[in-house]
């Protein structure tokens, strides 16, 4: 696992972490323009992966895809307050000696970024041609065009809105209030995540949010097995799956993030390319719209799915052909539109 140290951070609540150390994925010529990937809520660094253990983008990422590896060096970086390497509640707190468990601190989208920059530039990169990450990775990826302008080319921000929209707050309410109140949570400070049925409930709230009604009804058509609809059984296992697989006190830290995260006020200073799925019942694009069209340059398309907010996922044939292009623009500045 690749990993680069960053050593201490300052937090927007101004508390300080010590010895931050975030995990990435680096692929392509390093000589190459690079293209910074943001993944989303319980994704990690490997948006590639291998041809064994194929990536959350390998459909995306690669020679002849829209985001080139022959063209460009893409990196993705495990966001700070992860649990696939980088410095998160798993990680050794190097005062203590523990875990942090639930004495983490508190983190906000712009945090994130800000571990991001210090880390690209210790890898030795002084200029970024594009950002581009869909859900909390799209927050990430409007706060890397605000904040560090002179730093990024261009933002590609999927799947997102400027804001949080009260509907996913009061989903990442259920979830947050379903982890922390299962007496296994113990108060952040339990040995086990997979045993905290409350983040498999949390798991399930999300799932409904990120289809469309009519994507999950043509799947299930209230078929049934044992007495037990499919969508049931689908619910329970996509729960247990993501607490065996994910670390509960990252999962709130991160819907936590994604909580404050609020950026309507701002006009970007790069250009601003961006894709919203219909069905979104997160990010609608009828909150999107409206703040694109105030900002000094920016594209959009708004892409027709049934998968509602996981289109940035899967269906690369319906927009990559989008990507692509903007990406290629950026290497001839005159072309940008």
């Amino acid at each position: 696992m690749k990993k680069v140290s960053i050593g201490s951070l300052t937090l927007d609540s101004a508390k300080t972490i010590e010895h931050v150390e975030l995990a990435y994925e680096r692929l392509g010529d390093k000589g190459a323009p690079v293209i910074l990937v943001c993944h989303a809520l319980t994704g990690d660094q490997y948006a590639v992966g291998t041809e064994q253990n194929p990536g959350w983008w390998a459909g995306m990422i690669g020679p002849g895809k829209p985001v080139d590896t022959t063209i460009f060096q893409v990196i993705t970086f495990n966001v700070l307050g992860g649990c696939h390497g980088s410095t998160g509640p798993i990680s050794i707190n190097p005062i203590t000696g523990t875990p942090y468990n639930a004495e983490f601190p508190t983190l906000t989208i712009r945090d994130m970024v800000r571990a991001e920059y210090v880390a690209l530039k210790k890898l030795g990169i002084e200029k970024v041609a594009g950002v581009i990450g869909g859900s909390l990775g799209g927050m990430k990826t409007l706060e890397w065009g605000r904040m560090y302008p002179e730093f990024v080319d261009a933002i590609l921000p999927l799947a997102v809105t400027p804001y949080y929209s009260d509907y996913g707050v009061a989903f990442n309410h259920i979830g947050i209030v379903a982890i922390e109140n299962d007496k296994e949570y113990n108060g952040g400070n339990y040995k086990d995540a997979s045993l905290i049925k409350g983040f498999e409930v949390a798991r399930m709230a999300g799932m409904v949010t990120y289809r469309s009604g009519n994507m999950f009804n043509k799947r299930f058509e209230r078929s049934d097995k044992d007495g037990e609809f499919n969508v049931q059984s689908y619910l329970n296992y996509q729960g247990k799956k993501l607490a065996g697989r994910f670390d509960a006190n990252s999962y709130l830290i991160l819907l936590k993030a994604m909580n404050t995260h609020d950026i309507k006020d701002a006009i970007i200073e790069v250009p601003v390319y961006s894709l919203s799925f219909t069905h979104d019942l997160l990010y609608p694009n009828e909150l999107m719209v409206p703040w694109l069209e105030k900002q000094t340059t920016a594209a959009w398309k708004i892409i027709e799915t049934d998968f509602g907010h996981d289109g940035f996922l899967i269906e690369f044939e319906k927009w990559g052909g989008f990507i692509e292009d903007k990406l290629k623009s950026l290497l001839v500045p005159e072309l940008i539109q």
